[in-house]
């Protein structure tokens, strides 16, 4: 048993070891700018295992026993930042331009489905942005483009009908993805949410603020490791935003590829502010307006 306090040295094999099978994994690739934040996030499981050496613990990650373990690892090794709202210049690309458009091409075809996928969703605030966001901007469309249906309800729905949305949220994380299904906040975090959209789309329960249901419906989440080949399909918009960072270049091109077979024809794609699809493939068109981006899947 490893004793506690005392930090172990972990020699280079049992290092390569560990990071070729977290990258087997997941996909997470740590160079040298990043060795020090895995070698620390070890340390920590090591201990927390009582363990005596590093060629121990990766014995106990390739078990069957050790599944539960190397979750915890993988939970670890991921950094859940994350905001309401967050890059307001491409949420609103996103809201005025690629969703004005697909709901314009949807209602021509009579298909009145929306959905959407927040890839490495953590504690819920970025698809819940999504859900507000297309809940406004459908309000809006409907407006100017009514269609003849009658609502028998008294209470006007989020969501007019016939118009459906749904978004998948997913990350490799479990215990972020519970408080996102809890979908309570506390003040703090709702800093970047205006009057209106508080008053809309949240219940103020004591000091904290909890996601009505109408909006909380049409977000659902589930595991996800984009490792896999088993994502959700039939997108018309896909979110993975901070996440490629974590995966190294041959990682990101085979990421890549599975967005633009998990969207459908002439879908848009959102990665992270500091992240970029140029060099990495041809399939995808960059969208550049008022300082926000995002790609559209081309059409062979």
């Amino acid at each position: 048993m490893a004793s506690p306090g005392v930090n172990l040295q972990i020699t280079e094999p049992e290092q390569k070891l560990l990071q070729t099978l977290i990258y087997q994994e997941c996909g997470m690739y740590f160079d040298e700018r990043r060795v020090h934040f895995l070698q620390d996030r070890l340390q920590r499981r090591l201990k927390a295992t009582g363990l005596d050496s590093f060629y121990s613990y990766y014995r106990l990650l390739t078990s069957r026993e050790g599944k539960a373990e190397l979750n915890a690892l993988l939970e670890n090794l991921t950094v859940n930042e994350t905001s309401f709202f967050r890059n307001k210049p491409q949420l609103e690309l996103f809201q005025k331009t690629t969703l004005e458009e697909i709901l314009h091409r949807k209602q021509a075809r009579r298909d009145f489905s929306l959905r959407m996928w927040s890839a490495g969703c953590s504690t819920g605030q970025e698809p819940y942005t999504m859900a507000m966001m297309a809940a406004d901007a459908l309000a809006y469309y409907n407006l100017r483009n009514p269609l003849p249906i009658e609502v028998a309800s008294a209470t006007k729905p989020l969501i007019p009908p016939p118009w459906k949305v749904e978004i998948l949220a997913s990350d490799i994380n479990y215990s972020v993805l519970r408080a996102a299904q809890e979908a309570v906040y506390p003040e703090h975090h709702m800093e970047p949410v205006d009057y209106a959209s508080r008053l809309r789309y949240f219940d103020k329960v004591g000091d904290r603020y909890a996601i009505k249901k109408g909006l909380k419906d049409m977000v659902h989440f589930d595991f996800h490791n984009l490792k896999t080949e088993f994502l959700p399909q039939r997108n018309d918009v896909i979110f993975c935003r901070n996440v490629m960072i974590y995966f190294d270049e041959a990682e990101q091109k085979r990421l890549i590829d599975k967005f633009y077979r998990c969207l459908n024809p002439e879908g848009y794609l959102f990665v992270g502010h500091a992240e970029s699809l140029f060099g990495l493939t041809d399939k995808f068109r960059m969208i550049h307006q008022n300082n926000g981006t995002c790609y559209q899947r081309i059409e062979a």
